[in-house]
């Protein structure tokens, strides 16, 4: 069965992202989508005529990682922000599990932003990490590469270019402040919180 596009229409007119910028990003990730399920139909071909041992195969089966993480991880971002955003509740179980786990979500704030303003493309993301019981930020350079095995993203931001250059160009640090105006905790504490009454 084929990924279908989410649509993300209620996002335009978000504040500090143009209805330009949005419409292009959801352009791209429904490049994704459409790429995810034309590698996906390219492999099962070749299941089917007995080509898994070739070259072609072999780096088709590599572009899904890279296809299938930027539909996904695009959909994380576009569902963690809404117009106006909403903060994390401080009597909610994701932000006892910051506190705990940074010191305050002061502390864990200041660390996303930090490693939202590296030098690079890629995307921030807090994790949870269940076996282990605790939270992260963490860099991911590609979106096939570097992920944590058996970690949930909570809180995903896109800091490749084209996220922001249309309304920023080089002032990443603004965009970070328009994301952190926009950012949506209710999903993210949701989830979490089915999670940890699930132990």
């Amino acid at each position: 069965m084929a990924y279908e596009a989410k649509n993300y229409d209620g996002l335009l007119g978000m504040e500090g992202f143009s209805d330009t910028l949005l419409k292009n990003h959801f352009t791209l990730y429904q490049g994704y989508v459409a790429n995810t399920n034309k590698v996906a139909d390219l492999l099962s071909a070749m299941m089917k005529d007995a080509r898994l041992g070739t070259p072609e195969y072999a780096e088709l089966k590599r572009r899904f990682g890279w296809e299938f993480n930027g539909m996904r991880m695009h959909e994380y971002y576009f569902m963690n922000l809404k117009k106006g955003g909403s903060p994390l509740a401080k009597d909610s179980l994701l932000y006892k599990k910051i506190v705990l786990d940074f010191g305050s979500y002061e502390n864990w704030e200041k660390d996303f932003r930090a490693i939202g303003a590296m030098r690079g493309i890629g995307w921030v993301v807090l994790y949870q990490d269940k076996l282990g019981d605790r939270l992260f930020n963490m860099w991911i350079g590609e979106h096939d590469l570097g992920h944590p095995a058996g970690c949930k993203p909570r809180i995903v931001m896109d800091v490749f270019e084209h996220a922001y250059m249309t309304d920023y160009g080089i002032k990443k640090a603004d965009y970070i402040n328009a994301f952190f105006k926009s950012l949506s905790w209710e999903k993210a504490a949701d989830s979490f919180a089915k999670i940890v009454k699930k132990k």
